[in-house]
């Protein structure tokens, strides 16, 4: 059991898949984006879910036009999409309304630029299940989150269910649990160093700090 949700995203091989699902995350998270460099085809991510079991399915979109988000949710049998900062609010009602659960992920650029980046929430809030905030894309770890900034993130966990996607070690992760009240922790993937084989080592401490016997 682990103390708080896991969102493993950029998933791409059957390695990754049933390690995060042997550690019992709440989602296994594949992109979607065909402009991404950890774009997965649709046939590759139904041949990995059909090896796992326990875990939700997130496909990971980008500006794709509702139809084609909501016929992939459907056709493919996800359980919920992770949508970006910019989606269409019409795009967030009309998923909502046909019941597919959305993650909403914005990127912040730089730590003090966290109000800004999350200025909308409220506005979201009704159609979202979660928020990600993915501070990891711009290399901003917990160290550099201080005074006002950390301030407002313990703040918006409490306003909003809040998915922190943020360079962690173990050390730093048992703060941030201690400190904020999080909905869940983002993760990635990546890549094998052969087919069948990588090192988990650094996921391991991370993973051995959150699990808990209670």
């Amino acid at each position: 059991m682990l103390k708080t949700k896991v969102k493993a995203s950029s998933v791409t091989n059957l390695t990754d898949a049933r390690y995060f699902a042997a550690w019992d995350v709440e989602w296994l998270g594949f992109n979607f984006d065909v402009g991404s460099e950890t774009y997965i085809q649709p046939q590759a991510m139904q041949a990995i879910k059909e090896w796992v079991d326990g875990v939700k399915i997130i496909g990971e979109f980008s500006l794709q036009p509702f139809e084609e988000i909501l016929s992939a949710a459907d056709l493919l049998e996800l359980d919920g999409v992770q949508l970006g900062r910019f989606t269409p609010p019409d795009t967030l009602r009309a998923l909502h309304e046909n019941e597919a659960p959305i993650l909403l992920e914005t990127v912040v650029e730089e730590a003090g630029k966290l109000e800004e980046a999350t200025a909308g929430f409220t506005a979201m809030a009704p159609y979202v299940e979660a928020f990600v905030i993915n501070f990891d894309k711009n290399g901003i770890g917990w160290k550099n989150l201080q005074g006002g900034a950390r301030k407002y993130l313990k703040q918006l966990c409490l306003d909003y269910p809040v998915i922190l996607s943020l360079n962690f070690d173990a050390g730093a992760l048992e703060e941030a649990l201690e400190s904020l009240r999080l909905y869940g922790i983002n993760v990635r993937g990546g890549a094998e160093e052969k087919v069948g084989f990588k090192s988990f080592d650094e996921l391991d401490e991370l993973f051995e700090a959150l699990e808990t016997y209670e």
